[in-house]
């Protein structure tokens, strides 16, 4: 008996497939697979990411900011939750190729169930990027109220994430 597939699929819009496709490998490490002329189907943290070539004067995905626990967030994004190793890498790797952040990296729901080192950016066509690191990962959809189970600091993780690049 096989197990299930448990891998998670998202078609995006590209508004250069060659900038895109050059940011999401180059810049966030994802493994390019197949390509035609008007996509690119990339492994992306073990997930199946497509990038599709929309027409030319194509819109950028209109966002708003919603209210998360007190920060705003743009709706829609991609998430993606990391170890905090893969996480305090990639970050390195955004401020290496001066990358900007929307919003940079920091401690959401400190003390709290659930607190993560939390970044987000905007690819090439305008996607929202959200990318994340549990102190624990098993708190990923615990409730807000509660004592949190795990006293592994995220602070050095962050302060990391916020130094210069050397």
């Amino acid at each position: 008996m096989s197990l299930p597939i448990r891998q998670f699929h998202l078609a995006i819009p590209a508004i250069d497939l060659e900038q895109t496709r050059r940011f999401y490998v180059e810049i966030l490490g994802a493994r390019q697979g197949r390509r035609t002329s008007n996509l690119v189907d990339l492994d992306f943290y073990g997930h199946h990411l497509v990038i599709h070539q929309v027409p030319q004067g194509t819109a950028a995905a209109k966002t708003f900011d919603s209210d998360f626990y007190g920060e705003d967030v743009p709706i829609p994004h991609l998430g993606m939750n990391l170890g905090h190793e893969e996480w305090s890498e990639l970050a390195e790797r955004i401020k290496s190729h001066q990358y900007k952040f929307y919003d940079a990296p920091h401690i959401r729901l400190k003390g709290e169930p659930g607190e993560h080192a939390t970044m987000f950016l905007f690819d090439p066509s305008g996607n929202a990027l959200e990318f994340k690191a549990f102190r624990n990962h098993d708190e990923v959809f615990a409730l807000k109220f509660g004592k949190a189970s795990d006293a592994r600091p995220l602070q050095a993780l962050v302060d990391a994430a916020a130094a210069p690049v050397r």
